[in-house]
């Protein structure tokens, strides 16, 4: 199993994951970041899960399931005497504004409204806002936006991320006034739970 992006500087990498991916794999879920460091509290392990397949951020990712994971996740972190240091673990979804971070991603939040920063400009524009199509037959992301449907490569997104608009109509994401609306659609997800433990 893997997990979307890690940023563990620091730690043990093989022997932290060796600890954390049975723990997912019983509550049947799919770890999107993994990420160390500290805040102003101290060292600070912060993961976020997705249940697979889900095509709405968030979707069946509960307070309850975060606490019982955070809590496993300690009793194995622990048994594996990964991190020397004191440090906190929250566990929650990546949010309604979940960051994408390679080809399935895209694939798979087709139909969403996404924004893309762009290494370089594309259309005139270095950030690109429009209805993800997922992806075309050359890998690149295919985007409808107010300049049209675009195809951008992946290696030109620096960061892409879904979008999340209070109120508005998911049919009417992303494309300009009077426009027709994609025969695509998504939900909206819950709030990010997080649960903490140590």
């Amino acid at each position: 199993m893997a997990i979307a992006y890690e940023k563990l500087q620091g730690l043990d990498r093989e022997k932290l994951l060796a600890a954390v991916e049975p723990v997912l794999v019983a509550h049947h879920v799919e770890g999107v970041e993994l990420i160390w460091g500290t805040d102003s509290d101290g060292w600070l392990l912060q993961l976020t899960v997705e249940r697979p397949g889900a095509r709405l951020p968030g979707a069946g990712v509960t307070i309850d399931l975060c606490t019982d994971l955070s809590r496993d996740l300690s009793t194995a972190l622990d048994a594996a005497d990964v991190i020397p240091q004191r440090y906190r673990l929250e566990v929650g979804s990546p949010g309604v504004e979940r960051q994408l971070y390679g080809a399935a991603d895209y694939q798979r939040f087709a139909g969403q409204l996404v924004k893309l920063k762009l290494r370089a400009p594309l259309a005139g524009q270095r950030v690109l806002r429009g209805t993800l199509h997922g992806l075309d037959e050359a890998g690149g992301v295919s985007l409808d936006t107010q300049h049209g449907l675009l195809s951008v490569p992946l290696e030109e997104i620096s960061v892409g991320r879904l979008v999340f608009e209070f109120g508005a109509s998911t049919r009417d994401k992303g494309r300009p006034k009077g426009a027709r609306p994609s025969p695509r659609g998504s939900g909206k997800s819950p709030r990010r739970p997080q649960g903490e433990s140590k």
